[in-house]
């Protein structure tokens, strides 16, 4: 029987990962390490997807500060999802404290336990936006302090991967992860296509490399369990549906799943940047938040087409299209698609 410690646990993929360790690989305890209690986060899903496992249980404390916490059990794995990842939403400097201290303290911690094995999820912001294709063979130009401090973290991981040669470390770069109680993007995307006041924004080919947060979970797993990774010791793949969708596919693919006809215009872009910034002119200087900023908008037009070229190469087998994964998030929480 194993136990695990999630770091960030209580967040989206945390708790997703929490049920699949208990449910498909007979985790005797998981303990979800996280500032917030998951009694305490805003998201219903979360709180109801886990409440009927006694094998999960939270440990309040922030990644930032030293761990001074130890469990009674031998811990067998380590998943560490704690970041700042939210952006636009933050200062530069949040993004390297978190991220940084966080995985310096995650991997001393693990030396103190004396845990082998270690799951990453670090982003594919490291490789920038663009619209050419990118696999794990790219070389990442992060564009963001979000994603430089996602590569500077890997590379924290390794450090610790390479002082002791049992240690086996998983380092995964998703797309957008989404699914129920997820409350980003795709949320709000499903929720604007529903309700029709969802608008192409420039490019409506723009390719948004995402994943369903079930499929991220297998996938995690898989590639720990392969005897290649096993071989390697360390292993880096890229977390995305095969080829990630563009934004229109995403639209019908929702669509279809609400059962509802939709026709969409299309915004120039010039039109939105003038809102944007407009907008940002006033918001700034009263020091008001607002989601029209111009580096949203940048985002939501730009592609980032990262294929997903370890997991085919290697075999891994999908379990979910774009459709089915909705078809499964509608059925799980069809609260979220009224």
């Amino acid at each position: 029987m194993f136990n695990a410690v999630i770091f960030g646990g209580t967040g989206f993929i945390g708790t997703f990962f929490a049920r699949h360790l208990i449910e498909e690989y007979g985790y005797k305890k998981v303990y979800l390490f996280d500032r917030e209690s998951i009694s305490t986060k805003e998201f219903k899903f979360r709180k109801k997807m886990i409440e009927n496992y006694p094998q999960i249980k939270t440990i309040v404390g922030d990644v930032k500060e030293t761990i001074d916490w130890i469990p009674n059990e031998s811990i067998d794995l380590i998943g560490n999802f704690a970041a700042v990842h939210r952006e636009p939403g933050h200062e530069d400097y949040e993004y390297y404290e978190c991220n940084l201290l966080g995985a310096e303290n995650v991997c001393d911690w693990a030396g103190r336990v004396d845990c082998n094995k270690m799951i990453f999820s670090s982003s594919i912001a490291p490789y920038g936006p663009s619209e050419e294709v990118r696999d794990e063979r790219s070389i990442p130009v992060p564009t963001t302090a979000y994603g430089g401090s996602k590569l500077a973290a890997e590379k924290i991981h390794q450090i610790w991967h390479a002082k002791k040669e049992q240690r086996q470390l998983i380092i995964v770069r998703p797309g957008v992860v989404f699914g129920p109680g997820e409350g980003g993007n795709v949320t709000r995307l499903i929720k604007a296509v529903c309700k029709r006041y969802f608008l192409y924004m420039a490019n409506r080919n723009t390719r948004k490399a995402g994943v369903y947060v079930k499929e991220l979970c297998r996938a995690m797993m898989w590639v720990l369990n392969s005897e290649k990774a096993k071989a390697e010791g360390i292993s880096l793949f890229n977390m995305s549906m095969n080829p990630g969708p563009s934004i229109e596919e995403y639209v019908n693919s929702i669509a279809r799943i609400a059962k509802i006809k939709v026709w969409i215009p299309n915004v120039p872009s010039t039109l939105l940047f003038i809102i944007a910034y407009s907008i940002d002119f006033i918001a700034k200087p009263l020091k008001i938040k607002h989601p029209f900023s111009p580096v949203r908008i940048r985002k939501l037009i730009r592609s980032n087409n990262i294929l997903p070229n370890y997991l085919v190469e290697n075999g891994y087998d999908y379990k979910y299209t774009l459709d089915e994964a909705f078809a499964d998030w509608k059925k799980d929480c069809p609260d979220e698609w009224n």
